[in-house]
């Protein structure tokens, strides 16, 4: 089956530290022959993270780090669940690879026209695919040139959402995958930056732990440290409808986010100035000596 590639599945920003900022939940485009099968509410994709990128900007512009941005909704393919549609957090209600409901529970599609499996696969293809591809190697691409990388993945939620969670979730909920997925001095100074952060609350490891991409990326003792963000939208934006962009209530929290993604970049970087006369040893150690009498093409 055939799927509507006209969009690209994502664009990229190529910086120039050892920092890649992933945003799988910021894209709107829906294909205009999926949108028409989509409830009014739907086309509306309400569950976008909107305005990442602004929100963002310093760290790419001012601090160097590269960003993967996704153009397709969420509604289309979920860019942080797995290809084969496991539930992350089982026994709790999430929405699957393809969603076929809104956060509130209401029906993305008209009547029962719903994904195939062929379908599904499509965009599994068009969409999901090249989005993951480029992630792999941009994290390759920083890790090569640096020695090791971070990775942030950058998300934000609804406040007050009864399907997931009872209450107001915290305002910054890191997730590392329960320690896994970064060095736990990393995690700990991130959640000292977020607690001390007034006027916010903050929680490691609660109710989101990491989607897909920081728990499939995540490698440590590889040099790739992934992190999670889920900011609730109260921080930044409007939470219902044209969910618009507050300057004012964004700016009071950029200087928090700002100290953490220093603080990961001051982290990644000190970790390579110290492997670094580690690699020159090994180097040293298995370089080929000179031979005694010279060189024997002489």
């Amino acid at each position: 089956m055939n799927f509507d590639t006209t969009e690209p599945a994502f664009r990229l920003r190529q910086g120039t530290r050892p920092l890649l900022i992933s945003m799988p939940h910021v894209g709107t485009h829906v294909p205009p022959g999926l949108a028409a099968r989509f409830t009014a509410e739907a086309r509306r994709v309400p569950d976008t993270d909107w305005h990442l990128e602004r929100l963002y900007d310093f760290a790419v512009t001012e601090l160097g780090a590269s960003v993967l941005v996704a153009t397709r909704s969420r509604y289309v393919i979920d860019l942080n669940r797995p290809p084969d549609n496991q539930n992350l957090y089982p026994g709790q209600d999430t929405t699957g690879l393809c969603p076929i409901d809104t956060f509130d529970q209401s029906p993305v599609y008209e009547a029962a026209d719903l994904p195939g499996e062929g379908e599904i696969a499509a965009r599994r293809e068009a969409v999901w695919q090249p989005y993951h591809r480029a992630l792999r190697n941009e994290l390759d691409r920083l890790r090569a040139t640096h020695g090791a990388v971070a990775l942030w993945d950058a998300h934000s939620i609804r406040s007050v959402l009864p399907r997931f969670f009872d209450g107001k979730l915290p305002d910054l909920n890191l997730g590392t995958a329960d320690g896994t997925s970064c060095e736990q001095p990393l995690a700990d100074a991130l959640l000292s930056i977020a607690s001390a952060a007034a006027g916010y609350t903050a929680v490691l490891n609660g109710r989101f732990k990491g989607g897909y991409i920081t728990r499939q990326y995540g490698d440590p003792v590889g040099g790739i440290h992934a992190v999670q963000l889920e900011m609730t939208q109260c921080s930044y934006m409007q939470e219902s409808w044209p969910f618009a962009y507050l300057p004012a209530t964004a700016g009071r929290v950029v200087p928090h986010l700002r100290r953490m993604i220093e603080t990961v970049l001051t982290h990644i970087e000190a970790s390579i100035a110290a492997s670094a006369p580690n690699l020159v040893a090994e180097a040293n150690r298995t370089a080929i000596p000179p031979s005694p009498h010279g060189d024997a093409s002489s």
